[in-house]
């Protein structure tokens, strides 16, 4: 099971191009609401039912914890104690983690980031702490942690997220029948 945490204010595309391509690649994906209502709206006013509230999250078959970015959506994801719980929980349990544009702040923060390859939106390199920031790639896979730069780079964030949880050929047949080169 994925959890894809949404925060009042989350960036719209990064959340709903990964959610479309782990569930085109079979994974159990639920959205959360880390908020107390069901209902989150985006950064750009595009809202989303979500299909849980956190505070009905289970770490029972948990396979990744992931965290769009957007403001004040990241600012709200850092603040939320279920968040923090969930992230602790992934991270003990080398489960995957996902954050993207500014959401790896919220990794870095953590000390999630130690030693590890990462990307964010640019201005958000110095709250990386501990990581080997690399400011070109559009998205970087370094053991169970992605991160991905931003909005432009949802895509490939998804496709790395289905490469690392099912296989690298399931993610080669989704990017070839979404025609992303």
């Amino acid at each position: 099971m994925v959890y894809v945490l949404l925060a009042p204010g989350f960036e719209e595309i990064e959340a709903i191009a990964p959610i479309d391509l782990m569930r085109r690649a079979g994974l159990e994906v639920h959205t959360v609401a880390v908020s107390d209502n069901r209902l989150v709206t985006g950064s750009h006013g595009i809202s989303v039912m979500t299909d849980l509230l956190a505070s009905e999250v289970t770490t029972d078959g948990l396979q990744a914890v992931i965290l769009p970015g957007g403001l004040p959506g990241t600012t709200n994801l850092e603040a939320d104690a279920t968040v923090q719980s969930l992230l602790d929980h992934a991270s003990s349990n080398g489960l995957v983690l996902g954050a993207i544009c500014a959401a790896p702040s919220v990794l870095g923060h953590k000390g999630l980031l130690c030693g590890k390859r990462a990307v964010c939106y640019p201005g958000f390199e110095s709250a990386l702490q501990g990581a080997i920031v690399d400011t070109e790639a559009l998205c970087v896979i370094d053991g169970t942690v992605v991160t991905a730069k931003g909005a432009g780079a949802a895509v490939e964030f998804g496709l790395a997220l289905v490469k690392i949880m099912v296989s690298d050929a399931v993610s080669q047949k989704l990017r070839e029948g979404i025609q992303c080169k």
